[in-house]
């Protein structure tokens, strides 16, 4: 495998401290064993004590184990290690005992892993059919109760929600939890920070609330609604669809995907990885979308920057949107693509609304853009003088630093909350942002 990028390295981080721990320790000499195959890079590390810590990598998930007492998934020595392997240190050598005993292991678990699932019986269909009968039954319930307290809320105006609004909309949402509707419970909870923030809050708090009455209104009517539309309210209500299905039966692309950008959102025992793709033939857009516990590594196998030949299947809905890879092949670093104007950007924003107005984030390329200020808020202008807002609190100086006054190739995310840049191209080079 061919080294990584450095800024590919950085991304695996943990957090900050780690990236400034792991450069210090980018270098050969303080490593008195160093190596690299096709399948792991390793390294034993001098500590302060007498052993050196033993790190490998193994490259495919990719899997780090180290000898320190650090309990970050990738600890600062195998950040330190993958830099050397980057900057063209780490020679190709065999395997020291050490390091095949971890990945054989590893192998053996994941085949262990592989026969327990071809073991496992097949669920009884009776059983299954009256769990989603239940669920259904319980769903509605939850459906009916909302709907209700919608109407309320229109009745006696929005205003009263300014005092305790937020706790009130956060029972409801637990409410729809014990309902089994987590998409209402979600939106919910997104109305509840909207109250009493900013002058516009009971606008925003109505177009929130008036997406979730169109789901409840939309859920009675599953069987009259088209296929792909239901499928789309399904998935807005929480009921999922088995990832075996979608590689299964879901419709196939394939492309060249660009890696556009990705995202992490942190919650209180998860972290949600959004990596947004755009196939470079097809310009069609994908979301493909990892999780992992607080601490552990997300998967990396997209890397931001690069194009990925392969193909992707697409969950059902009438804005396909979310995908799964099921076949690729090996990345390769993406020259500049070509992107699109601000018009043309929410123009495809705008038709991606009219298929799923539940849409909550679209992703965008935008070309021949260069940061600007107002006294409110940062934007990108583009040579239309069109432009875009930045999220707030986006910190505009990396996407400065880059342009230096010149127009830029920048992927973001766009959404209600505004623009926020994810990678952009200094010249044919990728930049994270």
């Amino acid at each position: 495998m061919a080294p990584w990028s450095v800024e590919r390295v950085l991304q695996l981080a943990p957090d900050a401290a780690s990236v400034k721990a792991g450069r210090a320790l980018a270098s050969a000499a303080k490593w008195p064993v160093l190596g690299a195959s096709a399948d792991a890079v390793w390294g034993a590390c001098q500590g302060s004590g007498k052993a050196p810590y033993q790190t490998v990598v193994e490259l495919a998930e990719p899997a780090f184990r180290c000898s320190c007492p650090s309990r970050k998934f990738p600890c600062k020595h195998a950040v330190g290690l993958l830099l050397l392997w980057a900057g063209g240190v780490v020679d190709d050598a065999d395997a020291p005992e050490w390091v095949g005993a971890w990945l054989a292991e590893r192998s053996a678990r994941a085949r262990r892993a592989e026969l327990k699932a071809e073991s496992v019986k097949a669920p009884d269909p009776v059983a299954a059919s009256k769990r989603a009968a239940q669920r259904v039954d319980r769903v509605s319930g939850g459906v009916a109760e909302l709907s209700v307290w919608l109407g309320d809320q229109v009745g006696r105006g929005l205003g009263g929600l300014e005092r305790g609004g937020r706790l009130e909309l956060s029972g409801v949402a637990a409410r729809m939890v014990d309902a089994q509707a987590p998409g209402l419970a979600s939106g919910l909870r997104r109305a509840a920070q909207l109250v009493g923030r900013g002058k516009e809050w009971p606008g925003k708090l109505l177009e929130e609330l008036s997406l979730l009455h169109v789901l409840v209104e939309a859920f009675p009517r599953l069987k009259e609604l088209p296929e792909a539309l239901a499928e789309t309210v399904r998935a807005r209500l929480g009921f999922v669809t088995d990832t075996a299905d979608v590689r299964e039966k879901g419709v196939r692309v394939t492309d060249r995907w660009l890696v556009a950008g990705l995202v992490d959102d942190e919650g209180d025992q998860l972290i949600t990885r959004r990596v947004w793709l755009r196939g470079l033939g097809t310009g069609r857009a994908a979301l493909v979308l990892s999780f992992a516990p607080l601490g552990r590594p997300l998967d990396f196998s997209l890397f931001p920057g690069s194009v990925v030949p392969g193909t992707l299947a697409f969950y059902p809905g009438a804005l396909p949107l979310r995908a799964l890879v099921v076949e690729r092949e090996e990345p390769v670093v993406a020259a500049r693509p070509y992107g699109d104007s601000v018009a043309v950007a929410l123009g495809s924003y705008a038709a991606a609304l009219a298929l799923d107005p539940w849409v909550e984030r679209w992703p965008v390329v935008l070309s021949d853009v260069v940061p600007a200020s107002t006294p409110e808020t940062w934007l990108l202008s583009d040579v239309d003088g069109d432009a875009l807002p930045l999220v707030s609190g986006f910190d505009p100086l990396p996407l400065l630093a880059v342009s230096a006054g010149r127009p830029l190739t920048v992927a973001a995310e766009w959404s209600g909350a505004g623009l926020r840049p994810l990678s952009c191209w200094d010249g044919e080079r990728p930049v994270l942002l």
